[in-house]
């Protein structure tokens, strides 16, 4: 099943803006700019790295979690890094304008590039790069394969 918030302030949000600007036009194109914080891996040894930036919804997260679980079974741990708590609204096709903004479709993560999306440990690097190749065919953008840094 997929993943969303127990409970929100507010059951629509609003789509985002283009950052920079000084219009404030809605703006539906890759999330502009670099991930500040949630770009290195914390948890395991290696991790999976957005290079785009976009929304991933929540059935894209559950199916890579999917994935990993049955890849991984049980030798080692892998954890998520993020969690859908944008709620996407659209309207019903052949619907006529007006009344008002769509109901909640579905729930998304927003994504910047340079994310860390989805960690593994406990394995060996070859086994976590075939898992992370296969979860990184699931996602709607370019992903890359990182390992953890050393401490200094």
């Amino acid at each position: 099943m997929p993943q969303m918030p127990k409970r929100v302030k507010f059951r629509k949000a609003q789509r985002g803006v283009v950052r920079g600007r000084t219009t404030r036009r809605k703006y539906n194109g890759p999330i502009k700019g670099n991930a500040h914080r949630g770009n290195y891996v914390a948890y395991g040894d290696f991790g999976l790295q957005s290079l785009e930036g976009g929304w991933l919804s929540a059935e894209c997260i559950e199916s890579a979690r999917v994935t990993m679980t049955r890849f991984v079974s049980g030798e080692g741990r892998y954890y998520m890094r993020v969690f859908p708590h944008k709620p996407i609204t659209s309207i019903p096709a052949e619907t006529r304008m007006g009344k008002g903004k769509g109901e909640p479709e579905y729930w998304a993560a927003v994504v910047r590039s340079g994310q860390i999306l989805f960690e593994l440990g406990g394995v060996a690097e070859s086994v976590a790069k075939d898992c992370l190749a296969r979860v990184a065919y699931k996602m709607p953008f370019k992903c890359r394969f990182v390992t953890r840094r050393p401490n200094v």
